[in-house]
């Protein structure tokens, strides 16, 4: 399994509020918790991931869509800005490294896809906290010496109740 580090109401790290630290001692384990977040989702889920290259976005993205009964394979959509896939719900990954600012987002047909009834997964989305809604899930992954952290942030009370389950 793997190590919380530190599991409370809030808590404060680099001037940001977390609701949970996990300790991922190495990949497997980060799949591990994208597999159980994935089995957590449903229609109208928000995922916002941040975090440097190399820090574990697109694998945690690729086991969400693996729980997700998603069979393609799922690669970071840098130069699309987003890809869609169909499974037990559909999911709309974006990579908005490459956008010059938000409102860019509004001429891929956004707006759509984040009020659809599908799962939205929104890698670099601190590029775009201006237009995010007002409920996700927060999610920055930081890359240590041979293993992961990953700080959850639940933004509304559904995925308040999401971490608390994630976390059992």
């Amino acid at each position: 399994m793997y190590v919380i580090i530190k599991a409370s109401l809030k808590y404060i790290e680099s001037g940001v509020e977390y609701m949970v630290k996990i300790h991922l001692e190495n990949e497997d384990k980060t799949k591990e918790i994208g597999y159980k977040l994935g089995k957590l989702l449903n229609e109208n889920s928000i995922i916002c991931l941040i975090g440097d290259l190399g820090a574990g976005k697109t694998t945690l993205t690729q086991s969400i869509a693996k729980s997700l009964q998603i069979d393609d394979y799922i690669t970071s959509p840098t130069f699309t800005i987003v890809n869609e896939y169909e499974g037990r719900h559909k999911l709309y990954h974006f990579d908005v490294y490459r956008i010059g600012s938000s409102d860019e987002m509004y001429d891929i047909g956004y707006e759509e896809y984040i009020n659809s009834n599908g799962v939205c997964i929104i890698e670099w989305a601190n590029l775009i906290e201006d237009i995010l809604p007002n409920e996700y899930l927060y999610i920055e992954l930081k890359y240590k010496e041979n293993s992961r952290e990953i700080m959850l942030n639940p933004k509304g009370e559904k995925y308040e109740k999401m971490v608390e389950e994630l976390i059992k």
